[in-house]
């Protein structure tokens, strides 16, 4: 008899294991621990033992049912515990939670709409490599062994003859080289400097536009380069065309748009000039047609770079370079 109510202990608990509801929960408490459930059916037997055998089997009996009504009551508050994790988790009640969304990087944002503008004017984007030959990074661009631009404080040298390009200016002497005019194209690309602080980063983005053709002349780079600023900026924005230099160029143009800031009243931003340099322009110097073999007196054409970062500062009034590249969502979700 003392084995049999051992062995309906072992049963009843292996029995709670099992159970995960609370109707199986109270299935087994009718069966084991109800008024005619198995533990209080053996209890009843206890009258049919001898008297001298009726205390220990009692211990034994009240031990067994105390051990079944604690894992009992273990077992409902854990079912309890699992149904308020399951409620709290998921209420089907409720409504579905929309996820954040990505959106486009201000400066792949602002590339786009630099392409978009130029690709209606008739301009063909193209790319090229990033990491250049000294060639056509420099010398195949009217820029000799001696020029400053080749310091090695500006310019990241893999060797002798291979730099991480400067500009994406590359890509004229590469297209001119591949196809006879007319030429117009616009090459976005990242480039590298050593540079760096609120204005400069060691990496940044540029747009190089280049067009060749018979009778092209400065009017064109200035009615080229007006229609832009005025479709990226605005119909309203007033620019100027400022004499210049650059090698590959003559006569070159620095463009630069009324400050987008103070609107030209004179402020920290424009250095109290009222203006803001946007891109370098100008017409191509016959000395690079040499590199490519077009006739400089059959062909003419102009050139135009521009820092995609810069513009995209003066576009969204953005103070600090640097905020493009720190990942900050607070600045990001603005765009």
């Amino acid at each position: 008899m003392m084995d049999g109510i051992l062995d309906l202990q072992k049963k009843a608990l292996e029995e709670l294991d099992t159970i995960h509801d609370r109707n199986g929960l109270e299935t087994f408490r009718i069966a084991y621990l109800g008024k005619k459930g198995l533990v209080t059916t053996w209890m009843k037997k206890l009258s049919a033992l001898a008297p001298e055998r009726r205390p220990e089997a009692g211990r034994l009996a009240n031990q067994v049912k105390m051990n079944v009504t604690r894992c009992y009551e273990e077992a409902k508050e854990r079912i309890a515990l699992q149904k308020e994790k399951v409620e709290s988790f998921l209420d089907v009640t409720l409504p579905g939670r929309r996820f954040a969304r990505g959106s486009v990087h201000p400066i792949t944002k602002v590339t786009q709409e630099i392409c978009r503008i130029f690709v209606k004017m008739g301009f063909r984007i193209v790319e090229g490599p990033e990491v250049e030959w000294d060639y056509y990074n420099f010398e195949a661009l009217n820029i000799p062994k001696d020029h400053p631009a080749r310091d090695m404080q500006d310019t990241f040298y893999v060797s002798d003859n291979v730099v991480l390009r400067t500009h994406t200016s590359p890509m004229e002497v590469r297209v001119m080289e591949s196809q006879t005019p007319p030429v117009r194209i616009i090459a976005p690309g990242k480039v590298y400097r050593r540079d760096s602080d609120v204005t400069h980063t060691p990496m940044f983005h540029q747009v190089e536009g280049l067009l060749v053709d018979k009778g092209i002349s400065f009017s064109d780079l200035k009615g080229t380069l007006t229609s832009f600023v005025h479709q990226m900026f605005g119909y309203e924005t007033a620019l100027r065309f400022r004499p210049s230099f650059f090698p590959f160029t003559e006569p070159s143009a620095e463009v630069d748009i009324r400050c987008v800031i103070c609107k030209g009243k004179g402020c920290r931003t424009c250095s109290n000039t009222g203006w803001l340099e946007i891109l370098g322009s100008g017409m191509n110097d016959p000395a690079i047609y040499k590199f490519v073999g077009y006739d400089p007196e059959v062909y003419s054409g102009f050139a135009f770079g521009m820092g995609i970062e810069r513009v995209a500062m003066l576009k969204y009034g953005i103070d600090d370079i640097q905020l493009f590249y720190k990942n900050d969502m607070r600045f990001l979700r603005q765009f």
